[in-house]
């Protein structure tokens, strides 16, 4: 199918759907194309995901099918399982380098230059932060006829040293309001794996406690 320069803005399971095939692609090609389990999976991941989503098999089928009518994704055959695929830069027209900032803004949300080119190592290795912003710009100034600009930057964010850039895949943005600042990347995973990992030890430490009829001592207290 021909690319449609005027493809109807994209819902935010749509892109989260989309965007999750994009890195998948790029990061285990061995068990690419998807199947709808690890689709729903990869979704609903609590790291590199932002806003991090549950989303259910329902709903992620219902958002395929929207895709797969704007040309987007595509079923693979060949297999006894059904897998999908992405079209993302031959539906959209973009290169190799616009689709990898692309799928990063959605499935990360917005994030500068900077953040860009380091979120993006195990996608496309960019050389600088430069190239990083000249594919952004070009996104930006992208004409009517393509179909409109992708990207915007944001108003910079109180306290911030720069300003971050986001898709337009979803529609247009609110720039009345500047974006906040995420947690730093990696440290900000950590620390929500350590969070997770002491509620964890807490409840099971409770559990014990129980069987043992033992009190709970607590927070802080010996």
């Amino acid at each position: 199918m021909p690319f449609d320069a005027h493809i109807q803005p994209l819902t935010d399971i749509e892109a989260r759907v989309l965007a999750t095939l994009m890195e998948k692609a790029r990061t285990v090609p061995d068990s690419y194309p998807l199947s709808l389990t690890s689709l729903v999976a990869g979704c609903n991941q609590k790291t590199t995901r932002e806003p991090v989503m549950q989303l259910s098999d329902a709903a992620v089928l219902q958002a395929l099918e929207e895709l797969r009518g704007n040309n987007l994704v595509f079923e693979s055959s060949g297999s006894r399982t059904t897998r999908y695929e992405h079209n993302f830069q031959r539906g959209m027209g973009v290169p190799e380098q616009s689709a990898v900032l692309l799928g990063l803004l959605m499935l990360r949300g917005p994030q500068t230059a900077a953040e860009l080119r380091t979120n993006a190592e195990r996608w496309y290795r960019f050389a600088d932060i430069s190239s990083v912003e000249a594919f952004l710009d070009e996104l930006q100034e992208r004409s009517e006829e393509k179909g409109g600009p992708l990207t915007v930057l944001l108003p910079r964010a109180p306290g911030a040293r720069e300003s971050r850039w986001m898709h337009l895949l979803c529609g247009p943005v609110d720039l009345s309001q500047p974006a906040a600042a995420p947690q730093a990347g990696a440290l900000g995973e950590r620390v929500a794996q350590l969070e997770a990992q002491v509620a964890q030890l807490q409840a099971t430490v409770q559990q014990l406690c129980t069987e043992l009829g033992l009190p709970m001592s607590p927070p802080g207290q010996a």
